[in-house]
């Protein structure tokens, strides 16, 4: 079936088999291997992505669920220039270690931030609840976020 998707503001179109999960577009078909698969049941947030503005974890979706629709990755949070402001804010406030479910919390915490852009740290560990950190301890991505709110991210 053929599918078109926004991804990070270019329009995409592929044949794709009915089956194809968006992750598996996302990083097999249009080469974006920000978007971790860590799991494969859904439980880690690795694969979280923005489908029509909303983090859903994309090996959840079919790519033909999202047809018609917009993705962002991360890749699309800083591609033309310097990093953006939840990227820094990850950057110095040390919210990351391995970096595996960066992607992933970095783009739910985009998806948090547009709903409530001065969040209160509840409000930051609700919004990130779905996405596992085996490194951290959460702390300082909470921390993270919260410093990216303050820049306005």
């Amino acid at each position: 079936m053929k599918v078109r998707i926004t991804v990070n503001g270019t329009l995409t179109e592929r044949e794709v088999e009915a089956r194809t999960l968006l992750v598996h577009y996302l990083r097999d078909e249009l080469g974006l291997t920000g978007t971790h698969v860590g799991c494969d049941t859904s439980n880690c947030g690795a694969c979280t992505v923005l489908l029509d503005g909303a983090a859903v974890k994309s090996c959840t979706v079919l790519a033909a669920q999202a047809d018609g629709g917009a993705v962002a990755t991360v890749e699309g949070l800083a591609a033309a220039g310097p990093l953006a402001a939840l990227q820094e804010g990850f950057w110095e406030a040390h919210g990351l270690q391995c970096g595996f479910c960066t992607p992933g919390m970095l783009m739910a915490a985009k998806a948090l931030l547009s709903r409530i852009p001065h969040p209160t740290d509840a409000d930051i560990r609700r919004g990130l609840e779905g996405n596992l950190c085996r490194c951290t301890g959460y702390e300082n991505i909470v921390r993270a976020v919260r410093l990216a709110a303050e820049k306005g991210a």
